[in-house]
């Protein structure tokens, strides 16, 4: 009897920017699976935009009201 090897491919996920301008301090980002917010505190100063992930799916700015 012969055995066949199973392959397993490792997935990558592709994540969307945030922002295209880039965090700023007392920005607030809203995760649109569970609802919770957050707001910047602390600016990383990275060369690229960070994502803020939550719930596997990067956050949305929550509109000014």
């Amino acid at each position: 009897m012969v055995q066949k090897k199973v392959v397993k491919k490792a997935v990558k996920k592709v994540v969307k920017k945030v922002a295209k301008k880039g965090i700023k301090k007392g920005d607030v980002y809203k995760c649109g699976v569970c609802g919770i917010a957050v707001s910047v505190d602390e600016v990383c100063g990275c060369v690229d935009t960070c994502d803020i992930i939550c719930c596997e799916k990067p956050m949305k700015p929550k509109k000014r009201s």
